[in-house]
Formats: C-alpha cells, sequence, structure tokens
C-alpha cells in the first residue's frame, strides 16, 4: 500500500499534536509541516509570565524544538515557510519559503488545516507610529521585551480585558510600570456574568490600575515623549507602551478562494470528525467553528487544550479510528494578580439569548476546613437547568479555585445534574479540603432550589423590592456594616420574636454568606411567611456594590 502524503499547514497545539499523533499511528506515512513563523510548537499561554519575567528562560516556551520534532518522530518540519494558496481539485498548497522568497507547489493526499487565529488590530488613526504590540506568538513577546529594555518605559495602556489582557496587565504591573486598562465593553472577562466580573474590576482597581469600563479607543496621538491614547468619551491617558489585547480572528485570508465553507463567524466549517467541505482536508484549532457543548451552535473557541484533543482526532481519522469531537464548553482559568478566575460552560447572557431556562446557585465555600489556617473563600456561581442539569459555572477566588472549577467542568462534560454533585466523593483532610467539598455545597444548595425548599433572590433586585429585609447576623457583625432599611433579629432569637415580623409582606433573608438565612428561611416558610434567602448574602451583595461603585466613580 502507497505510503500516506499529509501535509500540515501551521504547527503550535493542534498542527505539532496533530503530526506527533499521525507519526505515533502510521510510520510510513510522509509527514510535512509548514509553519509561518520560526517554531513549529511553544507555549504561547506563558508568554504575558515570560513578559513579566516570571518566566527567565526563554527556551522554556519551545514545548518541542524543530530539530527534535524532526528526528524524534521522522516529520519534515519546515518553519518560515507560508502556505499562500490551496487548489483542492489538484490537491496541492502554494508555499513561499520566507527564507529565500522562493514558491513551490506541494501536493498531498491529506490536508491538515491548523493556520491559528491573529490577533485583531482595527484600523484605529495613529496606531502605525505608537508604540502598540499584540501578544500572540514568541516574536511578539520579544518585541515586547526589546522594546523596554531600549526605551524609558514607565507608563503602559493595555487595550482588552479578556483573560490575556488581565494577564498581560498582572505581569506588567509586577515590573513596576503604571497601568491603565482599557475595555470597550461594560464588563471584563466576556465569559463571565456581570456581578462576579465587577468583583474582579474591583481588586484590580484596588491594586492601583486605572480602569476604564465601556470606553473604547478612537485614536493614538504622537506627543514630544509619549503616546496619547484618545478615548470614545473624550478622556486621554498619556503612555509609554501600548498592548493591544482585543481578540483574535481564525488566520484563513490565503483560503479565501478554495471553495472551503466558512462559517457565519468566519470561521472554517467542519464535521464532528473535523472534515471540512473539501475532500481529504481537515481542519483543526483557532481557525475552525466548533459546536458549543451547551447550545449546540457554531461558535470560535481559541483555546489550547480543544486544539490539542482536535489534533489528536484528526490523526486517528486519518489513521482509521473513526473518532469524533463532542464539542467545546469553554472551560478557562487565569491569574488577576493575586485572584483566580475560572469559567466553565455557558453564562447568564448565552443562556438567555439562546432561550434556555436556567436557575442558579450562589455559594461561598472556603478553600479548606476553616478551623485549619489560612482557609481561603471563594465564589462558586453555578447555572443548572430547572432538571438539575449543569450548564455553566464561574468561581472567584484565592486557593482551591482550579480544583472545583475543574470539576464542575468534568461533571459539565459527562452530562452530570446537581443532584450527582451531591454524591462526589473527594479526597479531604483539612490543609486542603472541608468534608463537605465545596462541588458538595453546590450540590446542596441547587437541590433546595430545585426541590422548592430555597426561594433566592439576587443583589441586584435589593435596591427596588418593598419586600422586609430581615438580617440575622451577629450584632457585631451588623455593626460593621448593613444593607439599609433592614431590620435586625440573630437567628438564635429568631422564633421568640416572630411576633416582629409582617406575614402578610414578602420577607428577604439575609446573612453573610447565605447558610443562617436559610436555616432563618427555612423556619419562617414552615410557619406561614414568605421567606426567601439573599443570594450570596451579605458579603456577596457588598462585595458586588463597592466594586461597581469604586470602578463607576
Amino acid at each position: 500500500m502507497k505510503a500516506k502524503k499529509i501535509v500540515v499547514v501551521g504547527g503550535v497545539a493542534g498542527g505539532a499534536s496533530f503530526a506527533a499523533r499521525m507519526r505515533r499511528l502510521d510510520e510510513q506515512a510522509q509527514i510535512i509541516l509548514l509553519e509561518k513563523g520560526p517554531y513549529i510548537s511553544f507555549a504561547n499561554c506563558g508568554l504575558p509570565y515570560y513578559v513579566g519575567g516570571v518566566i527567565q528562560d526563554r527556551n522554556a516556551l519551545l514545548v518541542q524544538s524543530n530539530e527534535r520534532m524532526q528526528n524524534v518522530f521522522n516529520i519534515d518540519v519546515r518553519p518560515l515557510n507560508e502556505v499562500t494558496s490551496l487548489d483542492a481539485n489538484n490537491k496541492t498548497v502554494t508555499v513561499k519559503n520566507l527564507k529565500t522568497g522562493e514558491t513551490y507547489r506541494e501536493s498531498y493526499d491529506y490536508l491538515v488545516l491548523s493556520p491559528g487565529a491573529q490577533p485583531i488590530k482595527p484600523p484605529i488613526p495613529g496606531i502605525e507610529n505608537a508604540p502598540v504590540f499584540t501578544v500572540r506568538n514568541l516574536l511578539d513577546a520579544d518585541a515586547i521585551k526589546n522594546y523596554m529594555a531600549t526605551k524609558p518605559v514607565k507608563r503602559a495602556v493595555v487595550v482588552g480585558g479578556g483573560y490575556i489582557g488581565l494577564e498581560m496587565a498582572d505581569n506588567l504591573h509586577k515590573l513596576g510600570l503604571e497601568l491603565s486598562l482599557i475595555e470597550k465593553a461594560p464588563q471584563l472577562i466576556g465569559t463571565m456574568d456581570y456581578d462576579l466580573a465587577a468583583i474582579v474590576a474591583g481588586h484590580i482597581v484596588s491594586k492601583g490600575i486605572d480602569l476604564y469600563l465601556g470606553d473604547g479607543v478612537v485614536e493614538f496621538k504622537q506627543q514630544d515623549q509619549a503616546t496619547r491614547v484618545v478615548l470614545e468619551s473624550g478622556k486621554t491617558i498619556d503612555t509609554d507602551l501600548v498592548i493591544l489585547s482585543i481578540g483574535v480572528r481564525p488566520d484563513v485570508g490565503f483560503l479565501q478562494d478554495s471553495g472551503l465553507e466558512f462559517g457565519q463567524r468566519g470561521g472554517i466549517k467542519v464535521n464532528e470528525k473535523m472534515q471540512t467541505n473539501l475532500p481529504h482536508v481537515y481542519a483543526l484549532g483557532d481557525a475552525t467553528e466548533i459546536t458549543d457543548l451547551n447550545t449546540g451552535t457554531q461558535t470560535l473557541i481559541p483555546l489550547a487544550g480543544p486544539a490539542n484533543k482536535q489534533g489528536r482526532i484528526v490523526a486517528d481519522n486519518i489513521a482509521g479510528l473513526d473518532k469524533t469531537y463532542k464539542g467545546t464548553q469553554g472551560t478557562a482559568i487565569a491569574k488577576v494578580f493575586d485572584l483566580t478566575v475560572a469559567t466553565t460552560g455557558s453564562n447568564e447572557r448565552t443562556l438567555q439569548a439562546q432561550g434556555i431556562s436556567y436557575k442558579t446557585a450562589l455559594t461561598q465555600p472556603n478553600s479548606h476546613a476553616t478551623y485549619y489556617p489560612e482557609a481561603r473563600m471563594m465564589t462558586v456561581k453555578t447555572h443548572f437547568s430547572p432538571e438539575g442539569k449543569i450548564l455553566g459555572a464561574q468561581i472567584v477566588g484565592y486557593e482551591g479555585v482550579d480544583k472545583s472549577i475543574d470539576l464542575l467542568a468534568t461533571a459539565l462534560r459527562l452530562g452530570m445534574t446537581v443532584y450527582d454533585l451531591q454524591d462526589l466523593e473527594h479526597a479531604y483532610a483539612p490543609p486542603y479540603n472541608s468534608a463537605k467539598d465545596p462541588v458538595n455545597m453546590v450540590g446542596f444548595v441547587a437541590e433546595n432550589i430545585l426541590a422548592g425548599r430555597m426561594e433566592t433572590v439576587s443583589w441586584a433586585e435589593i435596591e427596588k423590592t418593598d419586600a422586609f429585609l430581615l438580617d440575622v447576623r451577629e450584632k457585631e457583625e451588623v455593626e460593621r456594616g448593613m444593607i439599609a432599611g433592614s431590620y435586625h433579629i440573630p437567628l438564635a432569637e429568631l422564633r421568640p420574636r416572630l411576633s416582629e415580623l409582617p406575614k402578610d409582606q414578602d420577607i428577604i433573608v439575609v446573612c453573610r454568606v447565605g447558610q443562617r438565612a436559610y436555616v432563618a428561611a427555612s423556619t419562617l416558610r414552615q410557619l406561614g411567611y414568605n421567606a426567601k434567602v439573599l443570594a450570596g448574602g451579605y458579603k456577596f451583595y457588598r462585595d458586588v456594590t463597592k466594586a461597581l461603585k469604586t470602578i463607576n466613580s
């Protein structure tokens, strides 16, 4: 049997993963990897930390060297070779050797497209003459470091409040720069709900960062010794350096006349086997539109984990193993200064836009047993269907966030319900966890909501409610702050003082995080009162409203 000739366009997460897997499955295949950049495999997720000096060894970011890929896997690695067009009828690609300027054609039996995505750099007036940098590959990071090493950089502006923008802000702040962060949307981190994103924004402001939300850049003006960033609001910021991190788009310009089908968002259309509409042509990674695991819609989710998995699946299919890609749920995590922020699945906006019914559990467990030193509280917000199927989760905290989001992401991937979360058995010892794990607690609270044993009210509803606000915290807690208009009865005094409560009015019960409020509301409901619980308690209400005042001031 004739050996397969496989041409791979693009390396990094998807293309390099495919090539290595393909070789393990087929020793006879001729595999050619064409990469327009100088490196076929590097850790682009580590770039902000290299810029900030946390990762000091540049070579540590080279996951697989060109030479090792060629020697160990017998792959014809061709860096600085850019594919400029595809002729599917003749099963060839046109390639330009960027070192020599030579153009040649390469034939294939199978073509694997992994061109990735390119940073969005809009035609803002003055952008070409300003020190504006993107952060997509190792050369971008080199350019930023070289500029800071040769220029008097004391101030920086980061444009874009997604994960990469926040990680860059964190690392530039570590370098001691005066920092401004600009986000055109009304909140940071578009995959999060508004209230948790507000807490993250408030935390950033507390670090001395100037934050501009709901404001976009309209112009860059060169001053004598600085660049002036002009915003839509008319505000201006003088800076020495600009990092542009407003998202990416599929790098598919060279494929526009190839006959490939593209989706509504500009990515390559693929089926569940990662096949395109063209015979013997597969696509994977950031350039493809994939299925959202929750909604079933087609979307772009540029993440390294899915790209690696897709590379493996494409190799399996070319080798005849018949594998399918079941969709992406968008699990992500980021270090934002000393805070950890993580998401998986759908947020409120997505669920509402898709018309998906959902309920929400808001819990605030500790990272480990509270009697063991240095336990830290995290905020966990979980969305689930009326039948209990997990739809999405978000966590903001300091310790244990990674473990809990991974458990929730796994549960979502496996189609588990919040009832299943109650039965999960986790490793427990006081330094690591609590006997009731944070994910168990999500299950307990969600079940109470679904069973009708607890009705919750959000922080946003408090300002417009005419309900009776009952605070059941202790006296010393209330003295440190309470919601205006609240009536105070400590939980232990509730039953003897029932006569002080109205039976013809809704009662919203408030405690610190919601647990005591649930106990009080359960008692009141059984005694004929219409009692609800403030989700997240006074702490969450205070954190969100304080953050909103801070970032809007």
